[in-house]
């Protein structure tokens, strides 16, 4: 049984996720608050994050950000204020692996965790029982352990992030179609105007240190998606 943690300040709304997501074969466990969220994650056995944006004392941001300086790499689905690009864009560049604005349904609510866990829970590659390595350029990543380096120094990245980046290093030297890494970054097709994927390829610049106004490792193909070189 996959645990779920809900931090929000709106009780009912907690108490319902808990029962809606609990019968549906999650374990639920609820915060009030970003602090009393942090310290349940320090805990440990948490699979992944359900947390509001508008919260008491730390907001939702504080937290997230909070939770990535600490190195955990748990999924974290934000909530956010319906119709507030920014709180999308800057959940996603602090390291949110979906977002999904209120109100909501709770059944998008279910798909979009389900998303983000299988996302998480996917297969590395090969199943040999070997590390299975493949590389572009200066990126190298180890499917089976699910970690990417740059110059063989590990980059800490999200769940989300780290499926863009491996496909994109598995199919260096092509264009991969922005709409099949939306499909990856939101879990379903999505209209082109979405910006989570530009958001997350501009996070994964930042993270490799590549130039996003002249990049060399991940580039953009105008009005077709994005390319990694490949290796020499």
């Amino acid at each position: 049984m996959r645990t779920l943690l809900v931090v929000d300040d709106d009780e009912r709304l907690r108490s319902l996720l808990a029962e809606y997501l609990g019968e549906r074969g999650f374990r639920v466990e609820t915060a009030p608050d970003g602090e009393a969220g942090l310290s349940t994650l320090k805990n440990g056995g948490i699979d992944l994050v359900i947390l509001d944006v508008m919260l008491p004392g730390k907001d939702g941001f504080e937290v997230c950000r909070a939770i990535r300086a600490s190195g955990d790499k748990v999924p974290v689905v934000m909530l956010t204020a319906r119709g507030d690009d920014t709180d999308r864009i800057v959940g996603l560049e602090i390291g949110a692996d979906d977002y999904l604005p209120k109100p909501f349904n709770p059944r998008e609510l279910l798909a979009r965790v389900q998303a983000v866990l299988r996302r998480a829970d996917a297969p590395g590659g090969g199943g040999s029982g070997k590390n299975t390595i493949i590389s572009a350029g200066p990126v190298d990543i180890d499917t089976d352990r699910r970690t990417a380096s740059l110059d063989g120094v590990i980059v800490e990245l999200t769940t989300t992030e780290f499926e863009i980046l491996r496909t994109l290093v598995a199919n260096a030297g092509k264009v991969i179609p922005r709409e099949d890494l939306m499909s990856l970054a939101r879990g379903e097709e999505w209209a082109a105007f979405d910006r989570s994927v530009d958001v997350h390829i501009s996070h994964l610049r930042k993270k490799l240190k590549d130039d996003s106004k002249t990049p060399a490792l991940i580039k953009t193909v105008r009005g077709v998606g994005y390319t990694m070189p490949r290796s020499r």
